[in-house]
């Protein structure tokens, strides 16, 4: 019988301060370091892997659950999709038009119904977050971007934290959607 080898502890991790700035672009570092991150965030806003993705989260959701809110939950599924959308819409086009306005916020994020108002207005909300992931995708994958650099028009934002801005986003909402699936008994994954 093989000796099963012994694990060695993990150092102890000290605490330390953290630089939340993005790291300067050093001269002649490693080629494929750009594209790795490109791909990952690429890979981030397309695919889920330790969690259910927004596809999953609102695919299949019968059309009397999107419009229900369950008690002590502040939305339904519809409102949660829109804000999603609208949100994610949002982010992009600041980060590619200078000239873009934002909605108002909080309200312009948010669908003024509760239900969608059609089964088309459901299919177009999630047609529409497929382009504009798409479009982010192809802003990050272009190494012409620079995903370090300032926005101009911005106030110290970057192409990487609207990126993963829309990520964390999505994660949020997606996580309350699957809740929301589960109270209403239209959950199966």
């Amino acid at each position: 019988m093989a000796k099963s080898k012994k694990r060695k502890s993990a150092p102890k991790k000290t605490a330390r301060k953290r630089n939340f700035a993005p790291p300067a672009r050093r001269p002649g570092a490693a080629p494929n370091a750009d594209a790795s991150i490109r791909h990952h965030l690429a890979e981030l806003l397309g695919a889920s892997h330790a969690h259910a993705g927004w596809r999953d989260s609102f695919a299949g959701v019968p059309p009397k659950d999107r419009g229900v809110k369950p008690a002590g939950v502040p939305h339904t599924l519809w409102q949660l999709l829109e804000h999603i959308r609208i949100a994610q819409w949002d982010i992009l086009e600041f980060s590619r038009n200078p000239k873009h306005v934002s909605p108002e916020f909080p309200s312009g994020y948010w669908p003024a119904t509760e239900a969608p108002p059609s089964e088309k207005a459901w299919d177009d909300s999630i047609a529409a977050i497929q382009r504009e992931l798409l479009g982010m995708r192809e802003l990050i994958l272009d190494p012409d971007t620079d995903l370090y650099a300032k926005i101009p028009h911005g106030t110290g934002q970057t192409i990487l934290a609207e990126a993963l801005l829309i990520a964390d986003h999505s994660a949020y909402h997606t996580g309350q959607a699957v809740l929301i699936r589960r109270i209403l008994g239209a959950w199966e994954k």
